[in-house]
């Protein structure tokens, strides 16, 4: 009788082996949680430009009124502390608010290598392909990885000072305390005279915040399950999406903007060879987006070794792209 020997299964890639392990640790854990820096596969980018548009994310249109009004401003406060540098941007996304500082930036002759940091390759290429026709002269030099090891690279190849941007409120994914040890490891990464603009998103009307996050359109809720779809084919998992619901909060004590999954049943999931376990009502943690205060904003540049150089806002005072002296 002939044998049929069993083809082993190709061996992970490193990024995936994270993927899994992080996946994992987070199922395994109590609460259970997954991290919204996966969100971002081909589909997850292209979920994401569309909540950028819809009317109930007013998030992207208040720093999208900053750049396009304020950047000579915010390019003057520059210069004044730099006459030369280099632009590098923590998690760029499509450069669509970015541009009108890039061009602003190329105008004033501040300097010409920008680098864009995002955990997207699909957004990298894009950015290395299109902004040089957008903005000519513009010495885009992509950088696809986890941010702090791709800004420790831009400080490898720097030739004066660095302009980091850290825009759309991304910050905000951060818990406060996460936020000071994230934005004390940025510093870490620069030298006393670089600068930081980074953008925070205020507290408001509570019933406003919550419904950017619950849009009408189901977009959010489609973007938090895409995740799952993700492992699905990623990680030889087998979810099954319509078994969970999407479910926004918002504590205006506290700032706190939290999404979750609930689990709309008792089940189980394979996931890479492991068995995870779901409770009916279990919820999974999936991002918080943290809103400030002009106060916590300050509190926060003080603890984590940067002194506020200026604050631009929006005309409705709903958002805020700080820029900050490195120490």
């Amino acid at each position: 009788m002939r044998t049929v020997t069993a083809t082993p299964a190709p061996p992970l890639s490193r990024a995936r082996q994270a993927f899994l392990r992080d996946v994992l640790e987070g199922l395994q854990a109590h609460p259970k949680r997954l991290h919204s820096k996966y969100f971002y596969d081909a589909a997850g980018d292209a979920l994401f430009q569309q909540i950028m548009h819809c009317p109930e994310y007013y998030l992207t249109r208040c720093e999208m009124e900053i750049l396009e009004r304020q950047s000579p401003a915010i390019v003057s406060a520059i210069r004044a502390v730099a006459p030369q540098a280099d632009l590098v941007e923590l998690g760029a996304g499509d450069a669509s608010k970015s541009v009108h500082l890039l061009r602003e930036w190329m105008r004033a002759g501040m300097g010409e290598r920008y680098f864009p940091i995002d955990i997207s390759s699909n957004i990298i290429r894009h950015l290395q392909e299109t902004l040089p026709e957008r903005i000519p002269g513009l010495d885009v030099q992509g950088l696809n990885g986890e941010y702090m090891d791709m800004l420790a690279k831009s400080g490898q190849a720097a030739g004066c000072a660095r302009v980091v941007m850290f825009m759309g409120s991304s910050i905000g994914n951060f818990t406060p305390e996460e936020a000071v040890g994230f934005l004390g490891e940025v510093r870490r990464q620069l030298r006393p005279g670089d600068m930081l603009l980074i953008g925070f998103d205020l507290q408001k009307n509570p019933r406003q915040v919550l419904d950017a996050y619950n849009d009408r359109q189901g977009l959010t809720r489609d973007f938090n399950l895409n995740l799952l779809t993700r492992i699905n084919r990623e990680l030889d998992a087998d979810f099954e999406r319509d078994q969970f619901l999407h479910y926004p909060t918002y504590d205006p004590s506290s700032g706190a903007c939290k999404s979750f999954l609930i689990s709309l049943r008792d089940q189980a999931v394979h996931i890479g060879g492991a068995l995870i376990r779901f409770r009916k009502d279990e919820p999974v943690f999936m991002e918080i987006s943290q809103k400030y205060t002009p106060e916590g904003i300050r509190e926060l540049a003080a603890r984590t070794g940067f002194s506020p150089i200026r604050n631009f806002t929006d005309e409705k005072g709903w958002f805020v792209d700080a820029l900050w002296l490195a120490k």
